[in-house]
């Protein structure tokens, strides 16, 4: 009887802590992240080798089970991303200001709602013009 006891104990643990995992595992799979900008916004050098000073904001950069990246940078007056050879694909979303995209040596004007995807192997780089910031949302993959 008491090995009965112990074997029905047994199966309800067992069943129990099945149930809490499955619930935990569930419950980080519809987790999300929340940040506010203002709370990771800083002040950098451009990018690859670009001219000038930019504010970054990079979201969820402390998710290490996230492939994505997802970044805001602000190009002030005089900034950008340098020409840099692309690795993988990017795309850049223009939010505000006007600025000047180069793509393999062509030279095309960019203002705020103008999207960019860039392919691996392609080269390119972004300066602001004008007089107001260049806002630009950059996405792509870690690896």
């Amino acid at each position: 009887m008491k090995r009965n006891q112990h074997t029905i104990t047994g199966i309800i643990c067992f069943v129990m802590m099945t149930t809490f995992f499955s619930q935990v595992h569930a419950q980080k799979q519809n987790a999300f992240i929340l940040v506010h900008e203002n709370d990771i916004a800083k002040n950098e050098p451009a990018p690859h080798n670009g001219n000038g000073m930019t504010t970054v904001y990079n979201f969820f950069s402390d998710d290490s089970s996230s492939n994505l990246v997802f970044r805001k940078r602000v190009l002030h007056p005089g900034s950008e991303i340098g020409y840099h050879l692309q690795s993988k694909e990017e795309i850049y979303y223009i939010l505000s200001g006007q600025g000047e995209l180069k793509v393999n040596d062509t030279t095309y004007a960019v203002k705020a709602g103008d999207a960019i995807l860039t392919h691996p192997g392609n080269s390119h780089g972004l300066k602001q013009k004008g007089k107001d910031d260049l806002v630009v949302l950059i996405d792509y993959t870690k690896h």
